[in-house]
Parts: C-alpha cells; sequence; structure tokens
C-alpha cells in the first residue's frame, strides 16, 4: 500500500525552532535568577520561587502551539464541507505556499468523460462499417484498464465476434494496446508516434491537424510481428485514425486565471500528444501554452531541468519522468504542487511538496495524495488556497503578540540580573496580560479570513513584527524600575505600574495588529479593553 511522506513545514519548523530556543535559554536565566533573588538581595525561598516563576512564565510562549493546532483543524473542517479530504493537515499551509502547480490534461484541463468523435479510415480502402468492426473486435477483448479504453467501449460496441489468443492492455511504456485474434492478425491501437514509428511522417499532417483543434489522435492498425507487450519493431499498418474529444471544465479559465493572479505558474504534465496539450491549455487561459515539448526527447537528467524551466506543456511524459521533472522543479528553489489521478502519477505525488488526487482516480494515488478533491472538482483549490493562506496569515500575526512577551521577559530577566534588582512581576500578572492582549484576541483573530499573499520567513515575520512593542515594553519598564529604586517605591507598587505600562503596551500592539480594522477586529479591540479596565478596577490591589 502506498504511503506518504510526512514533512513538517516552514511554520512548524519556526514554530519549533522559537520553543527549542526558549526551553535552552530558560534553563540557566532560571537558575542565575535564583541564585542572585536568593543569595544576593536575600529574599526567601517564596519569593525567590515566585520571581523565577513569573520571569520563566513570560518567556514561554503557552497557548501558541494550540493556537495553530485549532485553527488548522478549523480550516480541514471547513475544507471537508467543501468535499475535500485532508490526508495531513500541514498540507493546507504548503499549497499556500506553492508557486508551480503541475497538473495533467484530462480531469484537470478537461472532464474526465472523453467521447469519440470521429473515425476516419486511411490506408487499406476498407469501408468505414468494417473498421469499426475490427476496432470493436479489439476493444472486445482488452480490459477497462483506463479512461481511454472506456471511451473506446462504449462507442464501439458493435463486433464480429472474433476471438483473442493474446492480449496486451495499454502501458506508459508503450503507449497502445493490441490483440492476437483467432484469425491470425494482431491488432494494435494507440499513439501514432509509437505505433506509426517511421512512418509517422506519411500522416503527422493530418494528425496535428487535429491536434491543433485539441483533439486526441489515436491510430488503429495491423501488425505483420509478434506481439509480446514491449514497444513495437517495426510500423503497424494504419487502418483508421481515431479522433477522441475532451471537453474544456467550464470553471478552468477562470481557475488558472486566478493562480496567474496569484503568482502561481502552471506546468501541465501529460501522456498524449504536446501539440494536443498545448493546444488544450491554450483554450483553457493557460499562460505560455505555446512552450512545449515531446518528453520522450529527454533523456538526461540535464535535459529534463533545463527543460523544467523552459517549457510550460510536457508531452508523452513517461511515469518514472513526471518524478524527474518535480524533483527538477524543487531543485531550483520551487514549492512545487501535483495533482494525479492514477497509479502512473503515485511517484511524482509523493515527490512533490504538495500531493493533490481526485477522487475519482485510483485508490493506490488517494492514498499517497495529501489532498483528495472527492468530487474530482478542480475548480474548488482556489479555496484551498485561501485556507491555507488564512491561517498562515492569522497564525503569523497572532504569534506575534506572543513572541512580544517572550522577548520583553528575557531582557527584563537580563536586565534584573545585570542590575541587582527584583524581577517586578507576580505571575498572577503576567495572566492577566496573557489573557487580554495575547490568547484570548490571538485566538479570535486566528480564525478570520484572509487572502493576502505570503510573504517572506515564518520566524523572520513574526519576530520583525514583535520587536518594536517588546523592545517600548522593556525600555518602558527599565525606566520606570530605575525610578523606583531612586524613589525607593514598594515592589507592589512597582509591580501594579509595570503591569499598567505592559497592559497599555499591549492594548497598542493589539489595534497594530488588527489593522487595517473591521467589525469583527474593533469589536475584539473593544472586548479586551472593557476587559483589562474591569480587571484593573476589581482585581489589581497595590
Amino acid at each position: 500500500k502506498a504511503s506518504r511522506k510526512k514533512q513538517k513545514t516552514e511554520m512548524m519548523n519556526s514554530l519549533d525552532k522559537l520553543v527549542k530556543t526558549i526551553g535552552i535559554a530558560i534553563i540557566p536565566i532560571g537558575i542565575l535568577m535564583f541564585c542572585q533573588t536568593y543569595f544576593l538581595l536575600h529574599s526567601n525561598i517564596q519569593q525567590s520561587v515566585v520571581a523565577i516563576i513569573a520571569a520563566l512564565v513570560g518567556m514561554i510562549p503557552e497557548g501558541l502551539y494550540l493556537l495553530t493546532s485549532v485553527a488548522l483543524v478549523v480550516s480541514v473542517m471547513r475544507l471537508g464541507k467543501k468535499n475535500v479530504l485532508v490526508h495531513e493537515m500541514a498540507c493546507v499551509e504548503t499549497l499556500a505556499r506553492v508557486n508551480i502547480l503541475c497538473v495533467d490534461k484530462t480531469g484537470t484541463i478537461t472532464e474526465n468523460k472523453m467521447t469519440v468523435n470521429e473515425v476516419v479510415p486511411i490506408g487499406m480502402n476498407l469501408s468505414k462499417e468494417t473498421v469499426v468492426n475490427k476496432i470493436g473486435n479489439l476493444v472486445s477483448v482488452l480490459d477497462n484498464d483506463n479512461n481511454t479504453m472506456n471511451t473506446l467501449k462504449e462507442y464501439f460496441t458493435k463486433s464480429t465476434g472474433l476471438k483473442a489468443i493474446k492480449t496486451f492492455g495499454f502501458s506508459s511504456e508503450t503507449k497502445f494496446s493490441s490483440a492476437q485474434m483467432e484469425d491470425g492478425d494482431n491488432y494494435v491501437i494507440g499513439a501514432p508516434e509509437r505505433v506509426l514509428l517511421t512512418d509517422y511522417c506519411n500522416y503527422q499532417k493530418q494528425i496535428e491537424e487535429y491536434a491543433r483543434r485539441g483533439m486526441r489522435v489515436l491510430i488503429f492498425g495491423v501488425y505483420d510481428g509478434q506481439l509480446d507487450g514491449h514497444p513495437l519493431e517495426k510500423p503497424v499498418v494504419p487502418m483508421a485514425i481515431v479522433v477522441i474529444g475532451n471537453a474544456i471544465r467550464k470553471e478552468a479559465r477562470e481557475t488558472f486565471e486566478y493562480f496567474a493572479n496569484q503568482g502561481v505558474e502552471i506546468k501541465v504534465i501529460s501522456g498524449d500528444n504536446p501539440l494536443t496539450v498545448s493546444c488544450v491549455a491554450k483554450e483553457a487561459g493557460i499562460a505560455h501554452s505555446d512552450m512545449f515539448v515531446d518528453a520522450s526527447s529527454l533523456e538526461t537528467d540535464e535535459e529534463i531541468e533545463e527543460a523544467a524551466q523552459r517549457y510550460t506543456i510536457f508531452g508523452r511524459v513517461q511515469p518514472d519522468q513526471k518524478k524527474r521533472l518535480v524533483q527538477a522543479l524543487k531543485k531550483a528553489g520551487n514549492v512545487v504542487a501535483m495533482t494525479g489521478d492514477g497509479v502512473n502519477d503515485v511517484l511524482a505525488l509523493k515527490s512533490a511538496d504538495c500531493s493533490i488526487a481526485f477522487g475519482s482516480g485510483s485508490e493506490a494515488a488517494s492514498n499517497v495524495a495529501q489532498l483528495v478533491l472527492l468530487d474530482s472538482d478542480f475548480s474548488c483549490m482556489p479555496s484551498v488556497v485561501l485556507e491555507g493562506r488564512r491561517v498562515v496569515n492569522n497564525i503569523q500575526r497572532t504569534a506575534s503578540l506572543f513572541v512580544v512577551k517572550n522577548i520583553f521577559s528575557i531582557l527584563l530577566a537580563l536586565f534584573s540580573m545585570l542590575s541587582g534588582n527584583r524581577y517586578p512581576l507576580y505571575p498572577t500578572q503576567l495572566s492577566l496580560l496573557g489573557a487580554f492582549t495575547i490568547g484570548a484576541p490571538g485566538f479570535l483573530l486566528a480564525l478570520q479570513p484572509s487572502k493576502s499573499l505570503i510573504k517572506g520567513g515564518f520566524l523572520r515575520n513574526v519576530i520583525m513584527k514583535a520587536l518594536p512593542a517588546a523592545i517600548t515594553d522593556f525600555l518602558l519598564v527599565a525606566i520606570f524600575v530605575v525610578i523606583g529604586n531612586i524613589t525607593k517605591t514598594a515592589h507592589e507598587q512597582l509591580s501594579t505600574i509595570v503591569i499598567l505600562i505592559l497592559l497599555a503596551v499591549g492594548m497598542c500592539e493589539l489595534i497594530r495588529v488588527c489593522m487595517p480594522m473591521d467589525r469583527i477586529r474593533i469589536a475584539v479591540c473593544i472586548m479586551m479593553t472593557v476587559g483589562i479596565v474591569f480587571s484593573v478596577l476589581f482585581f489589581i490591589r497595590n
């Protein structure tokens, strides 16, 4: 059974790094503070322990992991209502950071349903009815191993009842299906380049006329040789061109325009003729759809890496090449998402940063993918991206509220030790600060919509947003501590002044984080202000 490769996202790695760094720092700081408070300031055990707890509690970003988990769980629930199954919560963030999206033609750009549009006899001067019966004989003995064969079976329902001695199903390596019939003929139907071989140029003009209209072309013919399931050694004698059409999804153009506006580059990776794929991609509004290449001409890793940067459309792609293309795009520093619905897509799905499967596809692809579109509706992808942005932007915004207290507490602890002062805060006061300027508003803001592009690194953004308020807190508190020492202010009075300063600065930071304001953010700020005023009037004692 295929499995997913679990990986941590930038946001989770940043949170891990933050917690580990603080976790290591608080050990020596705590020991030094206890020694200073107990031995140098001659405080009793209770006072020393209270001072240490106040300092250490302020340094720990308690609740940040819980807040992140809650925001991700809410996103998963919202996506579930849109029939999007999330196997890994982390992929919600990853998809929001994707800058290259690799898609297939069939089922993504076009409807999953194909139809036979035309059957054109060629080569052997046979009537259309005779050709249709021969194709019917072939498809009747083959298995329904892909969508193309299902389409052929639905159209070619008439046959003469001819039986097969051996059958060979479609494979990505050969690009054709074949059968040895009991009358001695070997019938083949598949990609023109793979069955016509050196004779392809004789029919190239006619085939490309259909390809330019976005049609898929198959060649049906008889093979004068031994069938063994491997690529043909010589050309077949063609009997007919089978033209298959795929309707463009109604929402395709709008969906791809959205990704283009968001700076996400689309790469179309398909097993079909590159000219056909290019025409379909152009009709769907995919940028640079005229830049296409036949992947069968790409052999070395260097050629694939160069093509991955240069081309938008890749036709005649083998399963292993899909994986190598994804790896080449990642190697160039891109965040790559891959869509797929078949067993042949499994390798590429496992290699991508974010893998997306369709509910109508194979079980293997669904097991490997991090996201499964149960309705097989690619048009819901923008809403998935927006969920990711909402989580990352909101957690990034609210995390700065947590980090303000952490940075300030570390600076104040170091200042207290260097200046020989007792730590000016009590743990209960920090609980008041955390409740009204960090925890409650952070939870409410984390659930708000946010469509902004994600820019820069998570940890750097958080720290840069937190620094101004943290330094302001530290400088004001340090000044009042010095003044308190000069005026011989009692420790309890000084601690009350300090917490009032922190609450005022905390509210200013909350207002700054809430900008631009809307009704919900205004309501959050008002509720927190009322809570602070009520607590100061009735709970803080000098």
